[in-house]
């Protein structure tokens, strides 16, 4: 049965009007995918790997890949591109000299399938220390108006002793013998060269044949760092601040990574924050809410004056503009917002209890629109419980 070729194009994975970095980009992708290497002795993969390097031998030479816009795979015959079944154009050793021609010779791709990390000559070199995090807890003005923490966390700092050589003082670090300074070692079985990093030294290219006393050899030890941090004024839970340099020292001399700083907001007994706005509850005054008035707003910024309705409820939300948190990048203000809630007075002595009991009876229902509307329904729902009992 013949078998149908594939779109180059399609193979890839890539679009036409592709520049030849994004198709080397989707052959780097799929070609670690579908390595023999990685899949010893799966078939399908293998024949995938040719497919997706026959297509990139012909997409990535630019005459090659106008001839075949223009005309498809006949633009090559039946041989390379042809519309033969298979991909016969290609053999797997053909795809791998490809490959390797390529990649090959300590780029990346190369470094993903054979373990690398060095530079061309496979030689581990100094490599960056890793980035830290510390989750640290701040309360509730610290985040609105900022301030200064002082934070004390364990690293991996260079050894001072031996300043991160990890040789003892006076003497040096040595070419590993069984690499020869390369860092890795390669073994062959037939047309595969295999890459590893040297088990002697690690992957540096060298030993230690005096190591230091204080860190044994490794170049760094375990301490503790204490550092001061500067908070800006409207973060909050979630906030990351980088302090670059601070983060563990690098090995053979690399540079130090950094320390995030992860914080966390402490709730506040008054105020709630939603992106930058202020929530409150404001008890009011029973008369206050009946009359109304102007009663005090307590906001981050300092008290502002709110004016409350005559037969203000609870629950009546009210905005106060401009009262809320200033950005961390300070472009604007958000707003407060209220919520008011009645309190009925308590503890009455006896004249404020007459007095007010002189005042209750001087109202009536229409004076509660609230109750009016409840004994509406409640008489609406006998009604209609008298009809159905006739």
């Amino acid at each position: 049965m013949v078998q149908t070729k594939r779109d180059y194009y399609e193979v890839l994975d890539a679009s036409r009007n592709a520049s030849g970095e994004e198709l080397k980009k989707a052959y780097r992708k799929l070609a670690v995918k579908y390595h023999p290497d990685k899949n010893p002795g799966d078939k399908e993969a293998e024949e995938k790997f040719k497919e997706i390097t026959e297509a990139y031998e012909v997409l990535s030479d630019s005459d090659k890949r106008q001839q075949y816009d223009q005309f498809g795979h006949q633009a090559f015959g039946a041989g390379r591109g042809g519309a033969a079944g298979g991909f016969g154009g290609i053999d797997l050793e053909e795809a791998l000299r490809t490959f390797m021609g390529n990649f090959g010779g300590g780029g990346s791709i190369f470094d993903d399938f054979f373990g690398g990390g060095g530079d061309r000559s496979g030689r581990e070199v100094s490599t960056q220390g890793s980035d830290l995090r510390f989750d640290l807890e701040i309360d509730f003005e610290e985040a609105m108006f900022g301030s200064e923490r002082e934070i004390s966390f364990p690293v991996m700092d260079a050894c001072t002793t031996c300043n991160g050589s990890g040789a003892k003082p006076g003497t040096k670090r040595q070419t590993c013998r069984e690499c020869k300074g390369q860092g890795v070692v390669v073994s062959s079985n037939g047309f595969f060269h295999v890459r590893q990093a040297c088990s002697a030294c690690g992957g540096a290219g060298e030993t230690v044949g005096e190591p230091c006393r204080v860190c044994q050899g490794a170049g760094r030890i375990k301490t503790r760092r204490t550092i001061s941090i500067k908070i800006p004024k409207g973060v909050e839970t979630g906030s990351r601040l980088r302090v670059r340099g601070k983060g563990e020292s690098g090995v053979r001399g690399g540079g130090a990574g950094d320390l995030y700083v992860v914080l966390h907001v402490r709730s506040h007994v008054i105020f709630q924050r939603k992106d930058l706005d202020i929530y409150i509850e404001k008890p009011i005054p029973f008369e206050v809410a009946v009359l109304g008035g102007e009663v005090e707003i307590p906001t981050i910024h300092g008290y502002a004056k709110l004016k409350i309705p005559p037969g203000t409820e609870t629950g009546s939300a009210f905005r106060l503009r401009g009262k809320g948190i200033t950005g961390v990048r300070g472009y604007r203000d958000g707003d407060q917002q209220v919520v008011v809630y009645v309190e009925v007075p308590s503890n009455l002595g006896s004249k404020q209890k007459k007095m007010l009991k002189e005042v209750g009876d001087s109202f009536s229902v229409s004076n509660y629109k609230r109750l009016k509307e409840f004994n509406k329904q409640v008489k609406a729902f006998f009604d209609r419980k008298d009809t159905m009992n006739k």
